[in-house]
């Protein structure tokens, strides 16, 4: 199972890689107004099948379970959706004298309002990630960039309300009755959103690519790159020593939830959400390049962080119980 979870995410990577380039190559098809009709398919039909799906495999009686975490559940909501976009924008405050393009910097900073993962193998991630993002993360796109936004604040939640939220709670509903079917035939709902995500992603650079006055130096994109896996690893750390802390309360395996949780950031949530706060902007796809960095590289500290971070994790649960007294 980790091994074909694994391989998606590769192909997935590799897909991104290959929509990007297609539309390089052809970005008259997916346009506004070409053959695939973006502003419908994507803005309405793409988004909705994706928290749809979201809604199917989404499993409620996990999710309540896991909310009885709530300090732990306090802890990542308030370091991702406050701590995490404020510490963003004083950084940015530096960054801005900087000869870096300013919409990689915008885009910088919507990472930083993105919840974490709707799914993922840590079930908290779920408990911390649904409907709060979907309320919170335009809220704070509009707080830092407002002024880039393009779509009246009332349109932007009535379309997320008609494509997120209601796709998503018809999911669940439908899954109420076909649960035993989905648990005997574990559809792919990984491969079905990923899928329709690479075509949001390919529609939004076909936008891009078709605009001559959009320029993206290789200067600007290296040091976005070097960034973000600098931001990753600072906060990576920064969560450690906070869960760690002597009067802090928390056990070892909370502080491995709080690392990932707390520090990862959707690309499923977040590409949609963009395209509709930032419905028919002309830098849309800049905006995007940093949250389209910042997911394979969250997946690539995880993997080589995961065994020492479990090793850690051993060894203090070991010693815990070392110190427990006999009776």
């Amino acid at each position: 199972m980790r091994l074909l979870e694994r391989m998606r995410k590769d192909w997935f990577m590799i897909g991104i890689v290959l929509a990007i380039a297609g539309a390089k190559l052809e970005p008259s098809i997916g346009v506004n107004g070409g053959p695939l009709k973006p502003e419908i398919t994507v803005s309405y039909i793409a988004v909705a099948t994706i928290f749809f799906n979201s809604g199917l495999s989404l499993k409620t009686e996990e999710l309540t379970s896991a909310l009885v975490h709530l300090k732990l559940h306090l802890f990542i909501q308030i370091f991702t959706l406050a701590f995490f976009p404020a510490a963003i924008w004083l950084f940015l405050q530096l960054l801005s004298i900087t000869p870096i393009n300013e919409w990689l910097l915008k885009g910088l900073q919507t990472v930083g309002c993105m919840p974490p993962p709707v799914s993922s193998a840590v079930i908290l991630t779920k408990a911390v990630g649904g409907n709060e993002g979907i309320v919170i993360t335009p809220l704070l796109l509009l707080l830092f960039l407002g002024s880039s936004s393009s779509v009246p604040f009332t349109s932007i939640f009535s379309q997320l309300f008609m494509t997120v939220v209601v796709p998503l709670i018809i999911g669940q509903i439908v899954r109420r009755y076909i649960k035993d079917w989905l648990e005997r035939k574990k559809p792919p709902f990984g491969a079905i959103s990923s899928s329709v995500l690479l075509m949001i992603i390919y529609t939004t650079f076909c936008d891009t690519f078709s605009n001559p006055n959009i320029d993206l130096d290789k200067f600007s994109l290296v040091l976005i790159l070097v960034i973000i896996f600098s931001i990753q690893l600072s906060f990576m750390l920064l969560t450690f020593i906070f869960s760690t802390r002597n009067n802090s309360g928390f056990t070892p395996a909370d502080t491995v939830a709080i690392i990932f949780c707390s520090t990862h950031k959707s690309l499923t949530l977040g590409i949609p959400m963009l395209k509709i706060v930032f419905a028919g902007h002309e830098h849309l796809s800049l905006i995007s390049v940093p949250l389209l960095i910042y997911h394979p590289a969250q997946i690539l500290l995880g993997s080589v962080l995961v065994p020492t971070i479990k090793s850690w994790m051993v060894s203090r649960q070991k010693g815990v119980k070392l110190t427990r007294p006999t009776v």
